[in-house]
């Protein structure tokens, strides 16, 4: 397998297990309208980059890929606010899942926002 690909699959990988324990931490959630809310909102939003990225492998050109990583950025950024609720709410969270997720979330929306300027970079050098 050469190097691309074992980045694209480690990827995916990494998005889908951050879907699984986005769901490990939903559910010490308060079982309230708010909390309720808020998990309907991340289990969405964290499972959505996954599906998206793997989109976003097969887009149609350069712009629909940009356009999929895009969407996967904005769900992660999402999901970010909602593990912020659980920081700021004090929710009853075990705190060192809560720390890797921020982590992990952090770090996913640094390599997508650095793919989608790098895509964005080659198609405006092949306009040239």
């Amino acid at each position: 397998m050469d190097q691309p690909e074992y980045k694209r699959v480690v990827l995916e990988d990494r998005l889908i297990d951050f879907g699984l324990n986005i769901d490990k931490i939903t559910n010490h959630y308060p079982n309230t309208r708010l909390g309720n809310h808020i998990v309907g909102q991340m289990i969405r939003s964290s499972t959505s980059p996954s599906f998206n990225y793997g989109e976003a492998q097969s887009a149609e050109s350069r712009r629909d890929f940009i356009h999929k990583m895009k969407i996967c950025l904005k769900e992660l950024r999402e999901t970010l606010i909602g593990l912020k609720y659980a920081e700021r709410g004090k929710f009853d969270v075990p705190q060192d899942l809560l720390f890797l997720l921020l982590k992990e979330v952090n770090e996913l929306i640094s390599i997508f926002v650095k793919s989608i300027d790098t895509a964005t970079k080659n198609l405006m050098a092949g306009k040239k």
